[in-house]
């Protein structure tokens, strides 16, 4: 028996997407408040779960076709080649550099080597907590 789901995924695709933008700005605003990756990886891999509730999982597969294992590779490497990229400046490990930039329609911006590193974490966090649920899911 396949039940009406309207009203559900209805709510589901605005409801993502208010999730998703706060994420964003939970991943910039990061690093001067708290959030960063870890926190937007999270509401992130929140909104795909809120996705396979009310569209199932194998649709949202085919929508977000995206190897969640491969992507918290490439977010630990991402992570690590940051915080390591210090000691080829002969900085001590972890040391983060920043700047300021003139940006189009940002104007005077700090750019900050701490949010490459962020990718990274939100990579991670996405992609492990994205693999933990699919596994979960898949198990009938």
């Amino acid at each position: 028996m396949k039940t009406n789901d309207v009203m559900l995924q209805t709510v589901t695709k605005v409801v993502t997407f208010i999730i998703l933008m706060f994420a964003v700005h939970i991943f910039f605003a990061g690093h001067y408040t708290p959030g960063g990756g870890f926190v937007g990886g999270l509401l992130t891999a929140s909104a795909i779960v809120l996705l396979m509730l009310a569209f199932g999982i194998r649709t949202v597969k085919k929508i977000i076709p995206v190897n969640y294992v491969v992507m918290t590779s490439v977010g630990l490497l991402v992570a690590i080649g940051t915080a390591a990229a210090s000691i080829l400046f002969d900085v001590p490990f972890f040391t983060h550099a920043y700047d300021y930039f003139e940006l189009p329609l940002f104007g005077e911006t700090s750019l900050h080597s701490a949010l490459l590193f962020d990718v990274g974490v939100y990579l991670v966090v996405v992609g492990v907590t994205m693999t933990i649920i699919q596994t979960i899911g898949e198990d009938e």
